[in-house]
């Protein structure tokens, strides 16, 4: 896992779940530091999820050397799956990129 919503594949290819946004882990990306410490829960929670399993998927795009892609695990929408969660957030394309920083004291 490269955080909550970016994964790399076997092969080496990342792969870069459509339509949701998790919170960054790395310092130059995340708006605070709260960012990061629920970057870095999620990015365990989906490890965990991901670990040993095989998904499916259907590329629809790139963005930053990653392919854009629906990710199907255990017959369900992993990205709705991660919002039902409370995990990750819809991020429609277009749109300003949600701020995690404004909930992390109340996701903590």
């Amino acid at each position: 896992m490269t955080d909550g919503d970016t994964f790399r594949l076997e092969s080496g290819e990342r792969i870069r779940i459509a339509g949701i946004d998790a919170p960054e882990t790395h310092r130059d990306q995340a708006r605070c530091a709260g960012e990061i410490v629920l970057g870095l829960r999620v990015k365990d929670r989906v490890t965990a999820l991901l670990a040993g399993r095989d998904v499916t998927f259907r590329r629809v795009g790139r963005s930053y050397r990653r392919t854009v892609a629906t990710v199907v695990l255990d017959g369900r929408d992993l990205g709705t799956e991660l919002v039902r969660l409370g995990i990750a957030t819809w991020w429609p394309r277009g749109r300003p990129k949600p701020n995690w920083c404004e909930n992390s004291r109340q996701r903590r």
